[in-house]
């Protein structure tokens, strides 16, 4: 696994004044890409580690993100206490689209992407319910990587990605990105073969979650996991 570390000058630090305290990593910086390609977000040894099965065209999740983001990160992320995996189970070509956004750059921008596409979720979804028959029929119709460029375009997803900084050029080589693609389509599968039927669903280590599809139920089973 691949870890990177945003803030490593404590130690350094920790030597010149000669303190005894032990230092915590800057958490909220540390990103580790898993062999399946997800992305971890906190303490990689940390004693809960939750995965999070989300798709980008679902309500649920977006109002999870909105609902839980501050608490989970501040209350469990950043003192090292639990990690975060978010993985894709795509089942839509926007999905799709989104997904292959979100690992657009480096693994360190990935919280952010998928940040900005969570939180704007209601404003891009509305293109859905006004979309013309021949727009719909771009999206699900000829060459992969010219559906989800149809998508990008009808979306204004290549104007949001422009304001974190990404050409029209950087994103259009992501979504022909074969590689991510099939890592993306591989997370959907063992999603499936795990047994998870719908999003958001969590697992903490390593065992789905039958009951726990909101904040509320999660942090109790966070709480009781930490115990």
């Amino acid at each position: 696994m691949k870890t990177i570390r945003l803030a490593v000058l404590a130690a350094a630090t920790l030597l010149l004044t000669g303190a005894t305290e032990p230092v915590r990593g800057n958490w909220l910086s540390t990103v580790t890409v898993t062999p399946l390609g997800s992305h971890v977000l906190g303490n990689p040894d940390a004693k809960v580690k939750l995965a999070e099965y989300v798709s980008y065209t679902c309500p649920h999740c977006a109002h999870f993100e909105i609902e839980s983001d501050a608490a989970l990160k501040l209350g469990y992320v950043q003192p090292g206490k639990v990690s975060v995996e978010v993985r894709h189970l795509v089942r839509d070509p926007v999905d799709l689209t989104v997904s292959l956004l979100t690992n657009c750059g480096t693994p360190a921008q990935f919280f952010a992407n998928h940040t900005l596409f969570m939180r704007s979720h209601e404003t891009w979804m509305k293109v859905i319910s006004g979309a013309s028959q021949r727009q719909q029929a771009r999206w699900s119709n000829g060459p992969m990587t010219a559906r989800m460029q149809a998508i990008a375009a009808d979306f204004r997803f290549y104007d949001m990605m422009s304001r974190r900084g990404y050409s029209r050029v950087a994103v259009n080589a992501c979504l022909a990105d074969q590689t991510k693609l099939n890592r993306i389509m591989g997370m959907r599968q063992t999603a499936i073969d795990a047994g998870v039927q719908g999003t958001p669903s969590f697992a903490i280590n390593g065992t789905l979650l039958e009951d726990a599809h909101a904040w509320t139920g999660l942090e109790q089973s966070i709480r009781a996991a930490l115990n």
